[in-house]
């Protein structure tokens, strides 16, 4: 027998974009399988609850999973009966006021039911199993602490499981302190720039707009001067500045878009449609409901705050051009003003994502854990007509029927993967792609020492020198001896070669070069 929420979903034909990963029976004994991200939970028949919306509506708060687009979705298709009846039944039930309260948060509407005066206040959701709003609101109709980390119009969820737990415990201090003491107290400063550019560089990859130099270093330089710095990052006037320092004051469409957008592929026969982004008329509402999640989650797991806004900013999408490169930024960017990296520290998380299949099929795989069955659910309701110009300049011939259906799903989803992979980029990052540039520049520092004992010179003559001989198999070539006719000397050739070899030995020797 089945029970909890699949049950009102097949009862009242409630169609999802985001699944119910949670399916429960009656059975004999209870059992638990978990696999590929679905979960069947059988309980004994003691479990039972009632058959009717009060008893499987509490079943699922109770050992089932949130999911705020199928209450939302229930609720429109229900309307208030069930749950007032159920609230003056039981008014001091918790189960009972949590789901009043989350039907007027969900809907806007007031239920006929009167307010409370007594009673211990609940959470409307489990601070152990989800990220929630570190200083509840206190609801006194209800008596219910509303703990959810964002609006009505916008409120991502991310599930606590063990294994996303056991990757928010990362030590990012303890990890930039070992890169100190291995590498020199002030390694991460002096990676600055270079990380800096290889993050921007690294993030056009991930576009397959690899040579796009200007724009490569636009990038850069908004990371380096914004990053933790700007004001209300989500601010649409914040947004502005940051998409024009990426795209050029030049560009069309600057600032919030007013026109549609999808994410795709065009081909010689068709266009290819990955994902549809939200109506622009309500992205200002998810932007702000985004803006409060930032706020109401302060001091929560940097890695977890980073990856919600990251991901909800790109599916929100609301910029006609550069999400992209705003949504890494925005990893960054929260990493910087929560004192998680020091100021002026980027790690080079697009670098990460760049640097292998796996990393690479990984962020693919994550950004379609919501946009592949949102466009499943949705895959025939767009079409191409003709082509108009819309407010924001912006010519389009997209035409998308259900935006009205499709905002219970934008307004919710669930980013629980997205926070494992940020989590797992993140802890790569530090421990590799970080210390591999710090010995590079560590390597580099001391063939410099020890060419300057041959021959004094400027670190940027210094460094023409080094670059040529590694690259032309520890010999001096003939243009060099041109340039620097002081290596037209053999003995002298000779001892520039052996201390600049002698340097990157020591360093593949040791693994990395201490201080």
């Amino acid at each position: 027998m089945q029970v909890g929420f699949k049950v009102l979903e097949r009862l009242y034909g409630v169609e999802l974009a985001q699944p119910l990963r949670v399916e429960s029976t009656i059975g004999a004994v209870r059992v638990r399988r978990d696999e590929g991200g679905r979960v069947e939970n059988q309980y004994p028949a003691s479990y039972r609850p009632a058959d009717d919306f009060a008893g499987h509506f509490e079943f699922g708060l109770k050992y089932e999973e949130i999911h705020l687009e199928f209450f939302a979705r229930l609720f429109a298709v229900v309307g208030p009966d069930p749950v007032a009846g159920w609230c003056r039944r039981e008014p001091f039930g918790q189960y009972a006021r949590r789901a009043g309260f989350l039907y007027e948060w969900l809907t806007g509407e007031r239920l006929d039911v009167p307010d409370l005066t007594n009673g211990r206040y609940v959470d409307a959701i489990s601070s152990q199993d989800y990220l929630t709003r570190g200083e509840p609101l206190r609801e006194r109709r209800w008596r219910i602490n509303n703990n959810l980390p964002g609006t009505a119009a916008f409120c991502p969820l991310v599930r606590r499981t063990a294994v996303v737990q056991e990757a928010l415990r990362f030590d990012f201090a303890a990890a930039l302190a070992e890169l100190d003491r291995t590498f020199g107290a002030d390694v991460l400063m002096r990676t600055a720039s270079w990380l800096t550019f290889k993050e921007s560089r690294a993030s056009f990859l991930i576009e397959k707009e690899a040579d796009q130099t200007d724009r490569i270093q636009r990038f850069a330089h908004v990371i380096a001067q914004y990053s933790g710095r700007i004001e209300d990052p989500l601010g649409s006037n914040s947004l502005r500045i940051l998409q024009a320092g990426i795209l050029g004051r030049d560009a069309l469409g600057l600032g919030l878009r007013r026109s549609p957008v999808f994410v795709g592929q065009a081909t010689m026969r068709e266009d290819i449609v990955h994902y549809i982004a939200p109506h622009f008329e309500d992205v200002a509402r998810m932007l702000e409901g985004l803006k409060v999640f930032e706020v109401a989650t302060r001091g929560a797991e940097s890695a977890a705050r980073a990856a919600v806004l990251a991901f909800a900013f790109v599916y929100i999408h609301p910029m006609s051009d550069g999400n992209g490169r705003l949504h890494r930024f925005l990893i960054n960017d929260i990493l910087v003003r929560d004192g998680a990296v020091p100021d002026g520290v980027i790690l080079p998380v697009s670098a990460t994502i760049t640097s292998s299949i796996d990393f690479r099929a990984g962020y693919d795989r994550t950004l379609e854990v919501f946009s592949r069955p949102f466009m499943r659910r949705y895959a025939t309701a767009y079409r191409f007509g003709e082509v108009v110009t819309c407010e924001d300049g912006t010519r389009s011939n997209f035409i998308f029927d259900d935006y009205n259906d499709a905002c219970f799903a934008w307004r919710y989803p669930d980013l629980t993967e997205h926070v494992l992979y940020t989590a797992r980029v993140i802890e790569h990052t530090i421990r590799h792609e970080m210390a591999d540039e710090a010995r590079v520049l560590a390597t580099f520092q001391l063939a410099q020492e020890r060419l300057k004992e041959v021959m004094e010179m400027p670190s940027q003559d210094a460094n023409r020198i080094i670059r040529s001989i590694k690259e032309n198999g520890w010999q001096v070539s003939g243009k060099l001896r041109t340039e620097y006719p002081r290596l037209e000397d053999e003995r002298t050739a000779l001892r520039v070669v052996e201390a600049v070899q002698s340097a990157f030995e020591d360093s593949d020797d040791s693994g990395s070069i201490g201080h």
